[in-house]
């Protein structure tokens, strides 16, 4: 979602981000749990377009979050098995569209945590 940054000046000159996708990230950041990868409807949505639902799992309990009331936030498995994820990213990355995390990376850090 839109945000806006600045640098706010006083004693200590700091940059900030400012706007709603700030603050829900917030809310949910004080509802998720260690280790665990947390996404918003939005997310999950732009998940299933790319193909990766599969990716999410819906969470249990709904997040009740000061100035949105109960939001419906999903689970993130960083340990999928679908090997299609690879050929989705590497044609992602040809179109010129970055940042999609590789199979492998996901592979990686669950192996880091267990």
């Amino acid at each position: 979602g839109a945000v806006t940054a600045g640098v706010l000046r006083g004693q200590k000159a700091r940059f900030q981000l400012f706007g709603d996708t700030v603050n829900t990230t917030a809310r949910m950041e004080s509802n998720g749990l260690p280790g665990r990868i947390q996404a918003s409807e939005a997310t999950f949505k732009a998940l299933g377009k790319l193909g990766k639902g599969h990716w999410a799992r819906k969470r249990d309990e709904l997040v009740q979050a000061k100035g949105k009331g109960k939001m419906q936030t999903y689970w993130v498995d960083p340990k999928m098995s679908d090997a299609s994820t690879i050929e989705s990213a590497s044609s992602l990355e040809s179109e010129g569209i970055s940042g999609v995390p590789h199979i492998e990376d996901w592979r990686m850090a669950a192996k880091m945590e267990g």
